[in-house]
């Protein structure tokens, strides 16, 4: 940030930062939809929450696939480790379609929420275990891809209503 309190181009966060920062926020809406189950919150609340989470997770995830995968297909030598991660994304988008096609007073909605926690948590951990290390020796320019990053969610979430 300059003297203002504003950021600057040259310390806004780079594509790492900003990747890991939303499997933190994502983990967040999890607990919190835990702490809603926990203390039986109503469908509605419940429900909200779930369109939240999923909105997210599908906003990332077409960013991973339409700029941040292949870059680092191209850059780095993990052909096999964004082909397992685009496998997980589908897997992820199937589970979010049920979800979002049931109702929350669908005896299971809670546990495809949960699970989709536990599918998401996994793909989080090999992404910061395996492949962000790899991104952040390389000589991709991530300050740039973040730039990119960041317009592009942008845009997505303006346009959320599709998700």
């Amino acid at each position: 940030m300059d003297k203002k309190g504003k950021e600057t181009a040259e310390n806004l966060p780079g594509a790492i930062e900003l990747l890991m920062a939303d499997h933190k926020k994502v983990k967040k809406l999890f607990k919190q939809f835990q702490l809603l189950v926990d203390n039986n919150a109503d469908g509605k609340e419940r429900g909200e929450l779930a369109n939240s989470i999923c909105t997210e997770i599908l906003v990332h995830a077409k960013i991973e696939e339409k700029l941040v995968y292949p870059t680092f297909r191209k850059e780095l030598d993990i052909d096999e480790l964004i082909d397992e991660a685009k496998v997980e994304h589908d897997s992820v988008a199937a589970l979010i379609e049920q979800i979002q096609s049931s109702t929350r007073k669908d005896a299971i909605f809670n546990a495809k929420v949960k699970v989709l926690g536990e599918y998401v948590d996994h793909h989080a951990k090999e992404e910061e275990g395996e492949i962000f290390p790899k991104a952040n020796k390389s000589k991709i320019d991530l300050k740039e891809l973040g730039d990119k990053i960041t317009a592009m969610k942008e845009k997505l979430m303006e346009q959320k209503e599709q998700y």
